[in-house]
């Protein structure tokens, strides 16, 4: 793709957005994908690119907040997960399975955007948002394209990778806990463990992180 048609492309797609329709049929992510190539068509294009991303998101997520208020209420709820999983330790029936129950669930949904933000952050990356949207069940943040063009791309690839490898960890980290709880808790955070990785395979390196991951390290030298 030569640099006019990259500028047809994002022209094309500042249309579609001006005119209240998506990205679809514009050919966007095609020329962000030969900017990704070149260095010096980032440098060019990467805020205009961004800008662009930047309009589409905020007309697809379903709810937004700042990423100082996010990250907040996200970080206070795993700190409450992390002592509801302290608490179920040392309680009664049913009570201790209950509050494990919760810990783990405040965990599985904080702990993969908390992954891409740390990592993201760590190599260079800012992020404009927190956000919900339909068919996420975790809430997620929104990574600014301009400083995630001009990252390298194996770092780029991790930073996707980071919130998937984070979340498997979670119930496997669990189970000496798990151990204190009734059997079938023990279990079922076993199968947890097992359904999300199966779901990495079968999902996710087709259309979420691991998909991403994989895009990603083409570009790597």
């Amino acid at each position: 793709m030569t640099e006019p048609e990259i500028l047809e492309a994002l022209e094309r797609a500042e249309v579609a957005l001006d005119t209240g329709r998506d990205l679809s049929g514009t050919g966007f992510w095609k020329a962000v994908a030969a900017v990704k190539r070149d260095p010096e068509l980032v440098e060019r294009h990467a805020d205009r690119i961004a800008a662009i991303d930047r309009r589409a998101f905020e007309g697809w997520a379903a709810l937004t907040t700042t990423v100082p208020f996010g990250t907040t209420v996200v970080a206070g709820a795993m700190a409450a997960g992390v002592a509801s999983l302290g608490y179920s330790a040392k309680a009664r029936p049913p009570w201790n399975w209950l509050l494990f129950g919760f810990g783990t669930g405040a965990l599985l949904a904080t702990t993969h955007g908390i992954g891409h933000l740390v990592v993201g952050r760590t190599f260079g990356m800012r992020f404009t948002h927190w956000f919900l949207a339909p068919g996420r069940p975790q809430p997620g943040v929104k990574v600014d394209y301009a400083s995630y063009l001009k990252t390298p791309p194996k770092q780029r690839a991790w930073m996707h990778a980071s919130g998937a490898l984070i979340t498997k960890v979670v119930p496997f980290a669990l189970l000496p806990l798990a151990r204190r709880m009734p059997r079938w808790v023990f279990r079922l955070m076993v199968g947890v463990g097992i359904v999300q990785i199966v779901t990495d395979i079968a999902w996710s390196t087709r259309a979420s992180d691991w998909k991403k991951f994989r895009r990603e390290i083409r570009y790597a030298p």
